[in-house]
């Protein structure tokens, strides 16, 4: 975990961080130095067109010189040709720095775009595999600023931050020789300023940095709020309540915030630019009152005064920035750090040194004095991707949800969980496909501890049928083949009808190729169901989870699913969680499950004949039925 915190800093709720050490260095190794010739190409170009910006005060110099030894219309040999020879260089100038600045732009975006592709699958991909409890914690809009605003902003600090940097360098050191080599006191003249440069790009530089992180900030919380209520659940949610106003305001207020940001990064950046021009146009009369008695004492030429006060202004402008320059290195890396952020976050689900695959499964599930406690808030999350501005997350460990759970299941064997809501049941099944990993005992699948198998073997292993499916905003074959990237057609139409969906499917309007919206929204509850079970057979899993698959069903709808299930189970594993205990009557083992703990287990024959709790919600449930 990065062990650099937010802290809340000022009235006006600045953000500010220590950034991490070795961090220019660690931009260098994972992103850039893969395109280091493309690299080298672009600092070429920069360089060389950077020079050439300050050629042109040569050349206007020759022409004033060359202008100046008219007198009364009378043109002195070699006038005439020195101002034609120069008109043509700038000319030429002109176009030559055009051909560079295309180049400078074609490596630029051709780096910075790379530059993107690559840092967004790299988070994208890191992110997939954080376990379950990241995602139960994060702000999707924060996260989604994260791989998307942030990494826009690391690009833009490599290809135009670092390059601007070398630009500035170059323009300035090739002024100021130039500048040494017309008049050395005049140089020292100009840069006698530097000092309030320096001192009015620091203040400004630190406000900006502070301003920047805070933007970042208050532009992922609008984010996160854009994307829960544009969600069909969020905004089914809103019409219900009515909350139209309400909403509208709340994303008003975070609009405005990020609209104040602006407002004083902008007036920042303006006042700051404003001290720098009237610095520098406060040195370019100084070059013309000083420099003019040079020209009356013959010491230099009018051209060469007219030159150097043209390099003033070519050098004042890029000084101004390299004087803020440590500034504005450190602002563009708050974007990588934060990039980092997400990258550094650690995996604690992943595969052993010595892990193997599960081959050919069989289902055979035993679960060996099992317990479990979620893990902290600080061990599964990252405080900037939860409420913003949180300054450290809680190290506490959830309290204890499973307790000395034990019990063995043959392959093709069904056990069925019941008990109260909370009681540990759908947890219990999400450490078979290791969702969550055991705090203490083993789960073990064929014999094998699912800590020593490999995450991919072992979740191909596994099927799960949730309460609420979800399905992307895809077609309904493409959601099929989810499961099954290769899989025919044929494929997809067995296993639809042996979930007996087939005939809804083929009624759509374009069948397997109609769009299902998004979380399937366009299906029914009991169709989404069969859909999921169609994706689960394509899997073909040795173990199947099914938790409370028929829980929110009409009768109609749940016999449809229950003959579709019948398939699926079929000489498989399978772990069902069931409020109506009239659906896993039928089980090989029934585990009564209170307070995180096994407290009966047995065949339902068993189970009502002995006193417990399971007798009593057989006969509630029974007794409600028969009124």
């Amino acid at each position: 975990m990065p062990n650099t915190a937010l802290v809340r800093r000022g009235l006006d709720g600045e953000l500010d961080r220590r950034l991490p050490k070795g961090l220019v260095g660690r931009v260098w190794r994972e992103f850039a130095r893969p395109y280091r010739r493309k690299l080298v190409a672009l600092i070429a170009t920069i360089v060389i067109a950077s020079a050439l910006v300050v050629a042109p005060p040569y050349f206007i110099g020759r022409i004033v010189d060359a202008l100046s030894q008219v007198r009364d219309g009378v043109v002195p040999a070699g006038v005439g040709r020195t101002v034609t020879l120069s008109a043509v260089g700038l000319i030429v100038l002109a176009l030559v720095t055009v051909l560079f600045s295309i180049a400078q732009r074609y490596y630029s975006a051709w780096l910075g775009e790379q530059l993107i592709a690559d840092m967004r699958q790299r988070a994208f991909r890191h992110v997939q595999r954080m376990p379950v409890a990241f995602f139960t914690r994060t702000q999707t809009g924060a996260l989604i600023s994260r791989l998307n605003n942030d990494v826009v902003g690391a690009q833009r600090a490599l290809t135009g931050t670092f390059g601007t940097l070398t630009a500035n360098t170059v323009q300035v050191a090739v002024a100021l020789a130039y500048m040494f080599a017309l008049e050395w006191r005049l140089t020292l003249l100009v840069l006698s300023v530097l000092p309030v440069f320096v001192m009015a790009a620091k203040y400004a530089g630190r406000r900006l940095q502070a301003l920047t992180r805070e933007s970042m900030q208050l532009n992922a919380d609008m984010n996160t709020l854009m994307t829960e209520r544009f969600n069909v659940a969020g905004a089914t949610l809103v019409k219900l309540f009515g909350r139209y106003d309400r909403e509208g305001e709340r994303f008003g207020d975070s609009a405005v915030r990020v609209a104040d940001v602006g407002v004083r990064s902008a007036v920042v950046g303006r006042l700051f630019f404003a001290t720098m021009s009237l610095v520098g146009a406060l040195g370019t009369a100084a070059v013309y009152l000083v420099g003019g008695q040079f020209v009356l004492s013959g010491t230099m030429s009018t051209g060469d005064v007219v030159a150097f006060a043209a390099l003033v202004i070519t050098a004042y402008s890029p000084l101004a920035a390299l004087s803020n320059a440590p500034v504005d290195v450190l602002t563009a890396l708050i974007s990588f750090d934060r990039v980092f952020e997400i990258l550094d976050l650690p995996h604690p689900i992943t595969d052993a040194p010595d892990a193997v695959d599960l081959e050919h499964p069989r289902g055979d599930l035993t679960f060996d004095r099992v317990r479990f406690a979620y893990p902290s808030a600080a061990d599964s999350s990252l405080a900037s991707l939860e409420s913003g501005w949180s300054e450290a997350l809680d190290t506490t460990p959830g309290p204890v949800v499973l307790d000395d759970v034990s019990f063995s299941a043959a392959g093709g064997q069904t056990v069925a969980l019941v008990g109260p809501s909370g009681a540990g049941k759908t947890t219990m099944t999400a450490l078979v496909p290791r969702l969550y990993d055991v705090s203490g005992g083993a789960v073990r699948v064929d014999g094998h501890d699912v800590r020593d198998l490999t995450v991919e073997s072992l979740r191909a292993a596994v099927g799960v049928v949730s309460q609420d499916p979800h399905l992307f905003h895809d077609t309904v074959r493409a959601n099929l083949r989810y499961a099954a990237p290769d899989a025919s057609d044929a494929q997809l139409e067995a296993a639809c009808r042996a979930a007996q969906i087939h005939e809804v499917i083929s009624a759509l309007p374009e069948g397997y190729d109609t769009v299902v919206g998004e979380r399937g929204y366009r299906l029914s509850g009991g169709e989404k169901q069969r859909l999921s079970i169609a994706r689960v057979l394509l899997k073909d899993p040795a173990i199947i989870v099914l938790d409370e698959a028929t829980a929110h069903l009409d009768s109609e709808s749940e016999a449809a699913v229950q003959a579709a299930l019948r398939t699926a189970l079929a000489g498989r594993t399978s772990l069902v969680i069931a409020h109506r205990l009239s659906t896993i009557v039928g089980a090989d083992l029934i585990l009564v499950v209170s307070h995180g703990r096994v407290v009966q287990q047995g065949t339902h024959a068993e189970l009502v004949r002995a006193e417990g709790l399971y007798a009593d919600l057989y006969h509630t449930q029974f007794a409600a039925a028969e009124a």
